[in-house]
């Protein structure tokens, strides 16, 4: 397993747009990716769960990748979180 802490930069954090693209891109990875916000593990290839986590603009959010490509996954994962997903 492997595991980073990013901030969220975007100003509305992770609303349904950047939630969905999230999602969309962690369904990609065969790994299990989880998002831990504030000590709440949630599925981050959820977009619900993610949507009802309501992460906010500052949120530290650690993203944990578990299995065969958990290393490009988690690269992905920082990747969208730290560019804000073009916001």
């Amino acid at each position: 397993m492997v595991a980073q802490t990013v901030k969220v930069v975007n100003e509305q954090g992770l609303h349904m747009r950047p939630a969905g693209v999230f999602a969309k891109e962690m369904t990609k990875f065969s790994c299990a990716v989880t998002l831990d916000v504030a000590g709440k593990k949630i599925n981050a290839k959820s977009v619900m769960l993610i949507i009802a986590a309501c992460i906010k603009c500052g949120a530290e959010v650690t993203v944990e990748c578990d299995g065969a490509d958990e290393k490009e996954a988690l690269a992905k994962a920082v990747e969208l979180i730290e560019s804000g997903f073009g916001e």
